[in-house]
Formats: structure tokens, C-alpha cells, sequence
């Protein structure tokens, strides 16, 4: 944990580069053990939620607390636009009495009502466009679901994700604009702007006041541009290694660290960053990326 200028910052990594929930057959060999091991051997102190995790919360604490880890947020897929609101609630209240059950205070929400990032289709062609009904359907929802997640002291936080009908800037402006600042806040994702093509600086800066949790990605410029030329779909861009750990790509992450830490954000920063683990060795890059924060932010 560091404090500067007021911020209160603690360091997590996302199980996904060990084994990938959209992609099983990615790491599907590494178990659940060797994951939570290998990211307290790196240095970090939090984990989001993978499927190989314990559903039990007294067996997932059990083998946290013996590696000096504690969960931090784990993702929910809201299905605002595609759905009644009263399953999603249903399945919101399940996701977010485990969560807290098992120390987290933050919840991360992506909406996946007509995504594509599951699919084989091409990640900029076919991404999916919310009518006007769909955006008051999400943002409307996304306020209910704030106000549950505050019934147990909780954080909302909306993940903008590729492939999504909330991926631009002017899409994540839009949900800011029309959800209420108390009951929804911004997970901020290097990586999935500056694949979309976004100035993640500008998203930062604009959005700060509202950022509840951080990801962490890098990005592989030349990948990206074979992904946009060849018409590729999220998963082939990902197995294609278009995404790697802080340190390991294109973008600088010196003025991400002084921004946050300068605005006296407090909570987590979460390395996170999707590869085929038979290609990038987890716990190497878990290091890589540990050793680049600590140079670079000083934490």
C-alpha cells in the first residue's frame, strides 16, 4: 500500500493472465493454486475473481489469507439492454453478496446486451450501437444497481470493455453524463482505450472525479493494427498477444501514476492483462509488471 498526495493505492492482478474466462482452453491446465501462488510470489496483494476460484467463501478466504491476499472485485455481466431488469437485479444480488463475503468492496460491471466480444465477428465492424431506449434501460438500471451495491457499503463501477456499446469516449461519456455520481462510478481501463482508439489521457483526466478502480493493461501496437486490417474478432486480437503488462508495450504509464496519485485517488490499482499463458510464462510477466510499477510509480 502507498500513500501519496492523499491517495491511498493497493496493487491486484487479474487471474486472466493465468487462465482465461472467455477463453477456458487458455490456461485451462494451470490450477486455481498455482494462480493465487504465483501472484503473491510476484508482489501484489489483491486478485479479481477467476472461474477456477472456490464459489465457497470460506474456502476461497482460507486459501487467500495463506498467501496474504484478499479479492478485490470481480466482474458482472449486466444484461440491462437485453434482459428485465428484475434478472439482472437477481443476479447482481448474488454476485454482490459473495463479493462482499469475500472482502471485496467493489464491483465491476460491463454490459454485455449484444456484445461481441465473445464472438467470431470483427471487433470495430460489428460493434454493437444502444438505441436511445437501450441507453435509459442501461443507465437507469445501472443507478438501481448502484443503490444495491451502497445497501452493503459497496462501490458500482462500470468496466468499458471492446466490443461493447460502451467501448468509445463518447459512450463513456454518455453513461457518466446520465448516471447518478453517488451510485455509479468509472473503472478506467488503459489497455481497452487505447485499443479502441481512444486518448486515454483525455478519458482520465475528464473522468477522474468518478474513477473507482484501475486496470492496468498494455498494448502491442503492431497486433492492433493487424487486428484492424485483417478484420479480426477480440479473441484472435487477444490469443494474438494485443494485449500485455504494464512495461511491455506502447503505452506510458508515468503520466497514468502521477495523474491518479496527484488527484489523491484512493483503492486499487489491477494489472490486468489477457495472454495465452503457453506464450507468456504468468508469473514472468506477473514480475515484469510488479518491477515496472514499483520503477515508475514508486509503489
Amino acid at each position: 500500500m502507498a500513500r501519496e498526495n492523499g491517495a491511498d493505492i493497493r496493487l491486484g492482478i487479474a487471474p486472466i493472465g493465468w487462465t482465461n474466462d472467455d477463453l477456458p482452453e487458455l490456461g485451462g491446465e494451470i490450477p486455481f493454486e498455482q494462480c493465487v501462488s504465483e501472484m503473491a510470489l510476484a508482489g501484489f496483494s489483491g486478485s479479481e475473481v477467476g472461474n477456477k476460484y472456490p464459489k465457497d467463501p470460506a474456502v476461497l478466504n482460507k486459501a487467500l489469507k495463506l498467501r496474504g491476499l484478499t479479492i478485490c472485485n470481480a466482474w458482472f455481466s449486466s444484461f440491462l439492454t437485453t434482459e428485465t431488469y428484475e434478472e439482472v437485479e437477481a443476479a447482481f444480488i448474488r454476485h454482490r453478496d459473495f463479493l462482499y463475503a469475500v472482502g471485496a468492496r467493489v464491483i465491476g460491471a460491463a454490459e454485455q446486451g449484444h456484445s461481441i466480444q465473445g464472438l467470431d465477428k470483427p471487433i470495430f465492424d460489428a460493434k454493437p450501437v444502444f438505441t436511445e431506449a437501450e441507453w435509459e434501460r442501461l443507465t437507469g438500471g445501472l443507478n438501481r444497481l448502484g443503490t444495491l451495491a451502497a445497501e452493503k457499503g459497496m462501490k458500482l463501477t462500470y468496466h468499458h470493455h471492446m466490443g461493447t456499446g460502451v467501448q468509445t469516449a463518447g459512450e463513456i461519456d454518455r453513461l457518466m453524463e446520465n448516471t447518478d455520481p453517488a451510485l455509479v462510478g468509472l473503472l478506467y481501463d488503459t489497455g481497452h482505450l487505447v485499443f479502441s482508439g481512444e486518448d486515454h489521457l483525455a478519458v482520465l483526466g475528464k473522468w477522474m472525479g468518478r474513477i473507482r478502480h484501475v486496470h492496468l493493461k498494455d498494448m502491442r501496437p503492431a497486433v492492433r493494427e493487424q487486428a484492424v486490417s485483417g478484420k479480426w474478432s477480440f479473441l484472435k486480437a487477444v490469443q494474438s498477444g494485443v494485449f500485455t503488462v504494464p512495461g511491455d508495450g506502447c503505452i506510458d504509464f508515468r503520466p497514468v501514476f502521477e495523474a491518479l496519485t496527484g488527484a489523491g485517488y484512493s483503492g486499487w490499482w489491477v494489472v490486468e492483462a489477457e495472454q495465452d499463458p503457453a506464450k507468456a510464462n504468468p508469473l514472468e510477466y506477473a514480475l515484469k509488471a510488479r518491477a515496472y510499477i514499483r520503477e515508475t510509480a514508486g509503489i
